[in-house]
């Protein structure tokens, strides 16, 4: 029974590839970037937490060396940049038809962001 939980992933819903994000925490706090993919809880993002990897000569790599590439970054750490490069917070809530959708706060007003999948749907 143990086993079965913890290989379970959580599957990030309210992030997708291409959407624009802000790093809320860590060494790239503030700076933003485009989500290249996604694994799980943790996301790939261009130009944030950038790491170097020192590469041996080879018949692939010829001239060796040190290379920059992007690390993950989970999930919590980062917001949605919707304009100004400011971050904002993605809710969840259910609209008039039982569908589930991701919506944000600006200036007092909600606004949709996207609809979600359902996964309560019954299968017969």
């Amino acid at each position: 029974m143990r086993e079965k939980t913890m290989n379970k992933t959580s599957v990030c819903k309210k992030f997708k590839k291409g959407d624009r994000v802000v790093a809320i925490a860590g060494n790239d706090r503030g700076k933003v970037g485009t989500i290249l993919r996604c694994s799980g809880d943790r996301v790939v993002v261009q130009g944030l937490n950038v790491r170097k990897k020192h590469v041996k000569k080879s018949e692939q790599n010829p001239a060796g060396g040190i290379l920059p590439f992007e690390q993950s970054i989970h999930v919590s750490n980062l917001k949605l940049c919707v304009a100004e490069d400011k971050g904002v917070k993605l809710r969840t809530r259910v609209d008039q038809n039982g569908n589930r959708e991701l919506y944000y706060k600006l200036d007092g007003q909600d606004v949709t962001y996207r609809s979600l999948k359902n996964s309560n749907s019954k299968k017969s």
